[in-house]
């Protein structure tokens, strides 16, 4: 009896907590399929293509030498700001054994060369004083002794910039020190001291000692998909993110658009230049890593819609309004600029009603 009785009562409260249970899933059902609603909101939107990229100079000069040696000295650091004309460092000529012997063998042959001549020079002139050769031939042996002078003083000019670093030609003095070619900053350098420099000839590139760059002329280079260039005009408006600036407010104008596309990580992706017309202060560094933002088009104080929301059908678009009376009703709209998030309403809407949003799709 006892065990019945216990049977009896545990049944009863089975009964009673699975009732409990349904009525509970059931409350939870009801309240938990009131379908969600967004409001329409009045504000700005902004079409806007992205492109990434950084702040770069818009000239660049890589320093170089026309001399040969090892640096010697250098009066630059990097970061310092220098003019045009100012040196940067000072190349000691280091030539060979074999090179000094030719340059001294050089000098000695043009030094033979000019005496001969000269002789020569004097014993025509014992003939034209005799009317016995023409001006003529006595002319041409006057220009052999001035172009012997000249590749004599040539080879001594030579001999001596590379025993001493320094020779005056004429009025001038050649020196050995590198100067700087533009008003501007050292962004960086590649060599210290004793380094060997390659000169710079028609035949070879040279050594790139130093690179300069006038930092007050900034410009962004960047990337743009493919999908957003056919878009974009010279003049657009720009807006710039700085990772490292967070703060930082700098705009931009859409500068120049490249014609030719470039593959980048299997993508198609075309180069844009932009020009930075304001900085607000911000202290801007070559290497940047930035975000320009294209202003395709923008629009003020409109009513939008998250694009979502909107259903399309026969090239018209519809949204389900929930009516004062809590039912759902759908309505034609008329459209305009989207900025892949929200979307312009023109007609069919008004500030403050509310839309229906559809229940998420179920996984199966």
């Amino acid at each position: 009896m006892k065990r019945r009785r216990v049977f009896a009562i545990a049944s009863a409260v089975a009964v009673l907590g699975l009732g409990a249970l349904a009525a509970a899933g059931k409350l939870g059902d009801k309240k938990g399929n009131e379908p969600k609603t967004v409001k329409v909101t009045r504000g700005s939107l902004v079409d806007k293509a992205i492109a990434v990229g950084t702040i770069e100079p818009r000239v660049e000069v890589s320093v170089k030498s026309t001399l040969g040696g090892v640096v010697r000295r250098r009066f630059a650091e990097v970061g310092d700001f220098v003019k045009t004309g100012q040196p940067l460092l000072e190349i000691s000529p280091n030539p060979t054994p074999l090179e000094m012997l030719e340059l001294r063998r050089n000098a000695e042959l043009r030094e033979i060369e000019l005496k001969n001549v000269e002789r020569e020079l004097a014993r025509q002139q014992e003939l034209h004083d005799r009317n016995m050769i023409s001006a003529a031939d006595f002319e041409g042996t006057e220009r052999q002794v001035d172009e012997a002078r000249t590749q004599a003083s040539l080879a001594r000019e030579r001999l001596a910039l590379q025993e001493g670093g320094k020779v005056q030609a004429g009025d001038k003095q050649i020196e050995t020190f590198v100067r700087a070619p533009i008003d501007g900053y050292v962004l960086e350098d590649s060599i210290e001291i004793g380094d060997p420099v390659v000169p710079l000839t028609p035949y070879q590139q040279g050594t790139v000692l130093m690179r300069m760059a006038a930092m007050r002329d900034l410009i962004f280079r960047g990337t743009v998909d493919e999908i957003d260039v056919g878009r974009l005009q010279e003049g657009m408006p720009v807006t710039l993110k700085i990772g490292a600036l967070p703060g930082a407010s700098v705009k931009g104008q859409l500068a120049k658009i490249w014609l030719k596309a470039h593959k980048q990580e299997e993508a198609t992706v075309f180069p844009i230049e932009i020009a930075l017309t304001e900085v607000a202060g911000a202290k801007l560094r070559a290497g940047y890593s930035a975000n320009a933002e294209v202003i395709i088009a923008r629009r003020d104080s409109v009513l939008y819609i998250p694009e979502r929301l909107v259903t399309h059908r026969n090239d018209s678009s519809f949204v389900t309004v929930r009516t004062d009376a809590g039912k759902p009703e759908e309505r034609l709209i008329k459209t305009g600029l989207s900025d892949a998030i929200n979307i312009e309403v023109l007609e069919g809407l008004k500030e403050g009603e509310l839309l229906v949003e559809p229940p998420p799709r179920e996984i199966t």
